[in-house]
């Protein structure tokens, strides 16, 4: 009776140290998510509280004025931002997915681990170093300053981002999904494309979204291949204006009405992420769901 009583007292405690190390770790996991949040929402706050008063209808519908005069808008920088990343991701989209896929399916030889070795140190190379290949290699056979100078050099800053984040994501696809499909005689290549790809397009989708943040908020590859315009662009191989090279340019100006319109344009930056970020969400989620 004595050996069980002290059993089952062996066995509560064990529970109710199990018990409190799990609620204690649940804890300290809800407060460090909490933390990575916090900075985002004080940027925003302040992002918001500062551009938020230059914010008008002149602003997405005007043209930047000259030294001196008030008033005006971004609207050409606006466009310019979405042409740029558009370009950027016309290009690294395909390159980025298909390199990822490799990685995934076919990469485990020395040639994939080259290919996943370079792509680790691509996506460390500094931005500004990204702007001065593409100026060598573009801007200067062009002989001027362009759009598609600019959107190659955010495609160059992409493509590592969406390589690496869609290897991941098809390595995590169960390998039984795999084994089923060449089991019913399913070639290699379409189980890859139509079975492992769809199954993990959420996580590449986002790996996407993550590298067209990251492009569409530089600055230093931009003044050496797009430059700016402060009028509206007429052609792809002129150059072109964008919102990051005006906010550069405004932040750094003495004028007050200049620096409100750089915090402004930091502002309609970062809602034009989140807009195209949930509505991509929203449209693959649907997608999913006829599914």
């Amino acid at each position: 009776m004595v050996m069980q009583r002290a059993d089952n007292s062996g066995s509560s405690l064990r529970f109710y140290w199990r018990k409190a190390v799990s609620v204690t770790m649940y804890v300290l996991s809800g407060l460090s998510a909490l933390v990575a949040i916090i900075p985002l929402v004080l940027i925003f706050y302040y992002t918001l509280s500062l551009g938020l008063s230059a914010i008008n209808v002149d602003f997405f519908t005007q043209l930047p004025k000259p030294v001196g005069e008030s008033g005006g808008g971004l609207a050409n920088a606006i466009v310019g931002t979405l042409v740029l990343v558009g370009l950027g991701s016309c290009i690294s989209l395909p390159v980025g997915i298909m390199a990822g896929i490799y990685l995934s399916e076919f990469g485990n030889n020395a040639f994939g681990m080259a290919v996943r070795f370079l792509t680790d140190v691509l996506n460390g190379v500094p931005s500004i170093v990204t702007g001065v290949v593409a100026y060598t290699m573009i801007v200067i056979p062009m002989g001027h300053f362009s759009a598609y100078a600019g959107g190659v050099a955010l495609a160059i800053l992409m493509i590592p981002t969406i390589t690496r984040t869609t290897e991941e994501m098809l390595k995590i696809v169960p390998q039984s999904y795999r084994e089923a499909a060449l089991a019913l005689g399913i070639s290699h290549w379409k189980t890859s494309l139509r079975i492992v790809v769809r199954t993990a397009l959420g996580g590449v989708i986002t790996g996407i979204m993550l590298a067209v943040a990251r492009a569409a908020g530089e600055t230093a590859p931009l003044l050496f291949t797009a430059l700016n315009n402060r009028f509206w662009h007429t052609s792809l191989d002129q150059p072109i204006a964008s919102l990051t090279v005006f906010i550069y340019n405004y932040g750094v100006s003495p004028f007050d009405d200049w620096i409100a319109q750089a915090w402004a344009g930091a502002l309609v930056l970062m809602l034009m992420i989140l807009v195209l970020s949930v509505a991509v969400r929203v449209a693959t989620r649907s997608r999913f769901e006829e599914r």
